[in-house]
């Protein structure tokens, strides 16, 4: 159930570009359990909004969940399914959502404590999944994603009310610097970009192909990348990467002979639940922003 919208911090989706807003709450968020990220990892993730994890899973595993994301784009009735979306040129797969439900490996993976437990760590508080999918970058036609803050576009039209949510970006094949590898600018998940436009209603149709309402103006990206630059993520199959939900980050297209491909997962605090939106006339559906809040198994003592 969708709670009555609370104070908006953040202001968004405006008619005028509006200046950066510091941000007013932790990245790693205080009372944190214990977990598999030890104190510099957390510094360094409190630093520049983001941090690598070599080898999260093994190669037989990576063979297996490559095998499973085939099952699930090749299933029957997957394009007709609304919880598919294709490529805007090619209407090859770009992205299934909310696999966490309709595939029990990946649920499994995303309860799993060296997944659910590092979340758990940097947001202070047990976790539930606020969304979930599998990503496809076909070798050269996959398309990228152009600058955001994922903060954003949760907070205006899921109704996210703080930056307490956590991204992990699990590699199944080999991210290399000229296939359309996520770049991010770090440090910069510390101000939150407003972005100008009003929301159109049922924008995420169109958004989730390619973005134009909820991107930041070329003048504040000029801005941020100046003062805080520009890394990539790079990484064999296997590795992962975990970001804040106000990472400024994006993607270039894929248009080298080597396919990506990757499992993505959401957590938000259970102290963090949706409300309205904060510039959408309706929340987007529940498989793309969950309303469920069901905690992820519990806290690890571990």
């Amino acid at each position: 159930m969708t709670a009555t919208r609370t104070e908006d911090r953040y202001l968004t989706r405006t008619p005028d570009e509006a200046a950066l807003v510091s941000r007013s709450e932790p990245v790693v968020w205080p009372g944190a359990v214990k977990g598999p990220l030890d104190d510099t990892t957390l510094e360094s993730y409190d630093s520049k909004g983001f941090l690598t994890v070599d080898d999260l899973l093994t190669p037989e595993e990576v063979l297996a969940y490559r095998h499973e994301l085939d099952r699930l784009r090749t299933g029957e009735a997957v394009r007709e399914d609304e919880r598919t979306i294709v490529e805007k040129r090619s209407n090859e797969v770009r992205s299934i959502f909310e696999v966490h439900r309709t595939s029990e490996m990946i649920a499994k993976l995303a309860a799993d404590p060296c997944v659910a437990d590092r979340a758990r760590q940097i947001l202070g508080s047990d976790v539930y999944v606020h969304q979930s999918r599998v990503n496809f970058m076909p070798s050269f036609t996959g398309t990228g994603f152009y600058w955001h803050s994922d903060f954003e576009t949760w907070h205006a039209e899921d109704g996210m009310p703080s930056m307490r949510a956590v991204s992990i970006s699990i590699a199944l094949t080999d991210n290399f610097p000229f296939n359309g590898g996520l770049m991010l600018m770090p440090g910069a998940h510390r101000s939150f970009v407003p972005c100008t436009g009003e929301t159109p209603d049922d924008h995420y149709k169109e958004s989730l192909k390619e973005q134009e309402v909820g991107v930041p103006s070329r003048s504040a990206l000029t801005a941020l990348a100046a003062e805080h630059g520009i890394e990539q993520f790079t990484g064999p199959a296997g590795s992962a990467l975990m970001f804040d939900s106000n990472s400024m980050h994006g993607s270039g297209s894929n248009i080298t002979p080597f396919a990506r491909s990757n499992i993505f997962l959401v957590f938000n605090s259970v102290e963090n639940t949706l409300v309205e939106p904060f510039a959408a006339a309706s929340p987007r559906p529940d498989f793309i922003a969950s309303r469920d809040f069901t905690p992820i198994g519990g806290i690890s003592d571990s």
